[in-house]
């Protein structure tokens, strides 16, 4: 076979959809997705509205506080580093259960934890768990279709996670005050049972044997994402992934702070409050299947784009208006823009997760590991930075880091999402 044969024959191995598993339904796919990404938010959002509630029982400050977030979205990215080679190599199925038991056990843990050690500890073995789950969700989609069938069925997969968000925070409000903190763990740990035996009955083997990396090197994996990294579509992707997660995670890491200490809402009320987020995010997922067709995938992040940054200004506008009227607004003065930047959210989600993997049809496990890494670890430096902000004096009693990172987040994605993605945003075949 000549070379430019080679080159058209991988081409066309890049853009053919894999085969379907005999007999899979699709439905299984979509439910299997929405939970096992679902997990990801559930584990943020749910225990939200009882952090307050943990930092007093544990005697935290609010910056120590936030590291229980810090350090679970850091072991993350990590974890997605080793399991996504270990996939490509032996499956995602063994992964899945493996990732999903250490899960399972690390919330139990952060059940009975009773001093910031051992809290961090624990939140540090669920994030190697959860990092097992999310991965192996994008991976798989990558393993049974095309780019843009896998951005719908990774939208409908996300419909489902919107569900799950929509119902996390009001859940995790209604525990925290009437059963305390400690029963959020719990929670945790009973959702991720139900996903494990979902996989461990329903879900089968999605990559075939023909499709497995041969070798298990760890020297050749970092060349392996060095690779990867040089791809302009992955790039392009990661970069929209991180950037709009980014402002997010101001949200997830302060909202509760913000809402029950500096607005004084209820526990109870900030759950709601959060699930109102989760709906938009949910409409978001269906308005992107809708534009799909039409827009295709790079118009389909154009759009999204423009409400990222609407979002983003409409939050600017409401920490710039309490800063000169020298008074907090109601609560409620904050939805609409968060509203707007959760909308759009879940469409860069949706569109850049399968982004990301589109050019790699037999290194899917370790592109969606790379660039969740590199999201994490964007994450974590926020962190670190909005805990060294709300250190400062004065800051930790007021909105302006939450409101004012959020609007940074959202004027970078737009940027990424107007420029970088309509550029590079369409995979080529895999070098």
């Amino acid at each position: 076979m000549s070379a430019s044969e080679a080159q058209a024959a991988q081409a066309t191995h890049s853009a053919a959809p894999a085969q379907h598993v005999a007999g899979l339904p699709d439905w299984v796919i979509v439910v299997a997705l929405g939970m096992l990404t679902g997990l990801q938010p559930v584990t943020t959002d749910l225990y939200l509205p009882a952090l307050p509630q943990m930092q007093q029982a544990l005697g935290l400050s609010t910056a120590a506080a936030q590291w229980t977030l810090s350090v679970l979205i850091l072991s993350f990215g990590i974890g997605q580093l080793v399991w996504g080679p270990i996939s490509d190599r032996f499956g995602r199925r063994p992964v899945l259960r493996w990732g999903l038991g250490l899960y399972v056990v690390a919330s139990l843990a952060a059940t009975l934890a009773n001093d910031l050690p051992v809290m961090l500890l624990a939140r540090v073995v669920q994030g190697v768990g959860l990092s097992a789950s999310v991965m192996c969700g994008r991976a798989m989609i990558r393993d049974l279709y095309v780019p843009e069938q896998g951005a719908r069925m990774m939208a409908r997969g996300m419909s489902g996670l919107g569900v799950i968000a929509l119902l996390g925070p009001i859940l995790g409000g209604l525990t925290a005050t009437y059963l305390g903190w400690r029963a959020t763990m719990s929670v945790l740990a009973i959702f991720a049972t139900v996903i494990l035996a979902f996989v461990w009955v329903k879900l089968p083997e999605t990559l075939p044997l023909a499709r497995r990396q041969a070798h298990l090197h760890w020297g050749a994996m970092a060349r392996n994402w060095w690779d990867i990294a040089q791809h302009p579509t992955f790039r392009a992707h990661t970069l929209l992934t991180s950037s709009t997660y980014g402002g997010l995670y101001a949200y997830l890491a302060l909202s509760s702070f913000v809402f029950i200490n500096v607005l004084g809402t209820s526990r109870a009320l900030f759950g709601v409050s959060m699930a109102s987020i989760s709906l938009a995010y949910l409409g978001g997922t269906i308005l992107c299947r809708h534009w799909l067709p039409t827009h295709g995938l790079t118009g389909t992040v154009r759009l999204a784009g423009w409400c990222s940054l609407t979002g983003g200004l409409m939050l600017v506008a409401i920490s710039a208006w309490q800063w000169l009227m020298g008074h907090n607004l109601p609560a409620w003065t904050l939805l609409p823009g968060m509203w707007v930047y959760a909308f759009a959210h879940a469409t860069h989600q949706s569109c850049g997760q399968t982004g990301v993997v589109s050019a790699f049809p037999t290194r899917a496990g370790a592109a969606s590991a790379l660039s969740g890494f590199l999201l994490s670890a964007t994450a974590f430096v926020i962190g670190t930075l909005l805990s060294l902000w709300t250190a400062l004096p004065g800051w930790a009693a007021s909105i302006h880091p939450m409101t004012l990172s959020m609007g940074l987040g959202g004027a970078i994605t737009a940027w990424i999402a107007l420029g970088r993605v309509q550029r590079d945003g369409v995979a080529g075949a895999e070098a």
